[in-house]
This record gives C-alpha cells, sequence and structure tokens, in this order.
C-alpha cells in the first residue's frame, strides 16, 4: 500500500493537472520554515488527461522530464495526488480497541462506504484521535482505486521517476494552507481548489479536517462554452477567457459567458455547503480561499464574494514560503501562487527512505 499519511523526508511536489504540471521543491530552513528551491511548469494538450484520466501517457511523461531537465531537479522522489471519483475520502468512528481489532473493523466499516470492491482499492487511514463528546475513535479513511493509482504511478516510472507518495488533493491543499495561512481555532475555511476538469471544495475549522468534495467542473467549462458560443479554437477561446481581446470579440463581449459558467460553479459549491451543515454541527463558514488555474478567470473572485457574502480571496502558495527574487522574479512567483497550492502541497510532505 502506498503511504497517504507518512511524514519523514521532502520530495518534489508534482501536481499532474489536466491542463498542466506543477513542481515545486522545497527546503526546511534553520528557522522553522521553508525556502522554494525549484519551480517548474509545463502545459499539456487537452486530450492528454481528459476527466482525471491519463489518455496520452508518452507525451505527460515527456513533460515531467523536460520539467526536471530544465530546471536541474536532481531529485526524483515524487508526492503526486489524485482526485475525483475515484478517490473516497470518509471521516468514520469506532469504539477505541486494540490496533489488530481497529485495522479489522475499519476494513470492514470501509465496505459500507466505499462504492467499489474493496479488492479493487487501495487504502489508508490515520486515527485522528478521541471524540470527547462520543468517546469513540475519529478516523480519517481514504481508498482510491488501483487502476487509476496505477495510472499515475506508471507515468511516473516511464519519466525514471520514484513515486514515494501518493497523496489526495484535498490533504495536499491543506498542507499549503496551513503552511501559509497559519490557521487559528475557531475559524471555519473554505478551500476551493478550481482545476481544469476538477473543483476540490475542503473545508477546515483551524486544522481539522472537516470536509472534502470533488465536483467535475472546472475551467475547461469556460474554454468550451467560449468555444461554442464564439466557434473559436481551443487556444482563442482560452486566449479570450484570460481577458485577451480575439479578432473582433472583446473580453466583455465574452462577460455573458464567463458569467454563466461562474454560476454553474456557484450551484455546486452551494449544494456542498448545504450537505456539509447538514451532516455536522458546524452551521456557518467564515472565508473562501481559492486556488488553481480558473482562480484567475477574470470576475470570479468577485462573483464568490457577492454570492456567498464572506470573504473570498486568491490563494498565496508563498505567504509563508520564502524565495529568491534573483531566481524566481516576484512577478512570476504573484502570478503562479494560486495555481501552486497543491503542489507546494505535496511539496511540504515526507516520505521514507
Amino acid at each position: 500500500m502506498l503511504r497517504f499519511f507518512n511524514r519523514n523526508r521532502q520530495p518534489i511536489g508534482l501536481d499532474i493537472g489536466s491542463s498542466a504540471l506543477k513542481a515545486a521543491e522545497l527546503r526546511p530552513t534553520r528557522k522553522g520554515g521553508y525556502e522554494l528551491q525549484s519551480l517548474g511548469f509545463e502545459e499539456l494538450s487537452p486530450e492528454c488527461i481528459v476527466d482525471g484520466v491519463i489518455i496520452s501517457k508518452i507525451p505527460v511523461s515527456d513533460a515531467i522530464q523536460r520539467i526536471f531537465t530544465e530546471q536541474g531537479i536532481k531529485n526524483e522522489r515524487i508526492a503526486t495526488s489524485l482526485s475525483g471519483h475515484s478517490v473516497i475520502i470518509k471521516k468514520i468512528s469506532l469504539p477505541v480497541q486494540g490496533e489488530a481489532d481497529l485495522a479489522e473493523s475499519i476494513r470492514w466499516e470501509a465496505e459500507q462506504y466505499i462504492p467499489f470492491d474493496i479488492a479493487d482499492v487501495n487504502m489508508d487511514y490515520q486515527v485522528l484521535g478521541e471524540n470527547i463528546g462520543t468517546g469513540n475513535l475519529d478516523i480519517l479513511l481514504v481508498a482510491v482505486k488501483k487502476d487509476k493509482l496505477t495510472d499515475y504511478t506508471s507515468v511516473l516510472n516511464m519519466a525514471a521517476k520514484h513515486p514515494a507518495i501518493v497523496d489526495v488533493d484535498a490533504f495536499a491543499l491543506q498542507n499549503a494552507y496551513e503552511v501559509n495561512y497559519e490557521p487559528q481555532n475557531g475559524s471555519t475555511v473554505a478551500l476551493l481548489d478550481i482545476g481544469a476538469s476538477t473543483m476540490t471544495i475542503v473545508i477546515v475549522s483551524g486544522t481539522d479536517f472537516l470536509f472534502t468534495r470533488d465536483v467535475g467542473v472546472g475551467g475547461h467549462q469556460y474554454t468550451e462554452f467560449l468555444q461554442k458560443e464564439f466557434n473559436l479554437t481551443y487556444n482563442q477561446a482560452l486566449a479570450l477567457k484570460h481577458g485577451e481581446k480575439m479578432d473582433n470579440i472583446a473580453p466583455q463581449d465574452a462577460s455573458h459567458v464567463i458569467a454563466s459558467v461562474t454560476e454553474i460553479l456557484c450551484m455546486e459549491i452551494q449544494k456542498t455547503y448545504d450537505f456539509f451543515k447538514s451532516t455536522t454541527t458546524v452551521d456557518r463558514i467564515d472565508r473562501m480561499i481559492v486556488s488553481g488555474g480558473a482562480a484567475h478567470t477574470p470576475g470570479l473572485i468577485d462573483a464568490l464574494q457577492k454570492k456567498f457574502d464572506l470573504p473570498t480571496e486568491k490563494f498565496n502558495s508563498f505567504r509563508k514560503i520564502s524565495f529568491d527574487p534573483k531566481r524566481f522574479p516576484p512577478s512570476l512567483i504573484e502570478d503562479r501562487a494560486p495555481d501552486l497550492a497543491i503542489a507546494i502541497g505535496l511539496a511540504l510532505r515526507s516520505a521514507e527512505e
């Protein structure tokens, strides 16, 4: 079983997204913080990874190798992550018991919650501690379909890299949040990572993980809607989405299309919040922080803030992580900061020797 929770030594964080690869390498500092050592970004053509499934492994493997070669990264031990419907994360509660009995109880409990044959998944868990109210153990259960795990680890092996850790996007996002934002107890925050094809929503209170949901919508929807509305190529629609004028189409002419996709995102976020509040004792969310490539979509942050009446901002992956401005231009860091939340969260992980 690949370990989702071990914490010993820094690997390279590699976020394998549908539209791009993002890599980050961090070094612990003497003051207890982290400093950026390497940073890499490689775009992928839209047909390489579709709905989280790697369709064309060779181009993805080649892109991984290019990042490592161009950035001079020598460490070949990788932490990567998965998301989507092949990943199940569930918080469960069990009576206090011995380690062997607990493992058996967790396996039995997992069969009740995992919508796949238990033989078809890799499973891991972490004991969060004893629940003061019930006296039971709170346990975080994670299961990933073996075929999805194999897809991602095999493409790393093709690139001659070692998959030391396979995490899930939700935990990587929380890692990056905790280091950069130093959360306070009692503050409930929604972290929204809006990638090309998947939006990962993570709700935390202080440093406590409360809830997560992956939704199959993202930045690609903006591009696709613009293509259909204005009969554009993929690259033309991408440029228009990012605020560039395209032929006779000004960015403001596309605002109604952008707004229609943003409304779809808002509906899914609202559904998530409603379900979360109906299943927990937490009745409010205090703040939203948005990461992922779609965080750059013109008007998105303002639209979310207006819709949910909550303070909303872009995720800053380098809020508490230092970097050498001679090697990493501040303008580049500022521009890439929302995109790199998961890669940074992965780079904060550690792996066994």
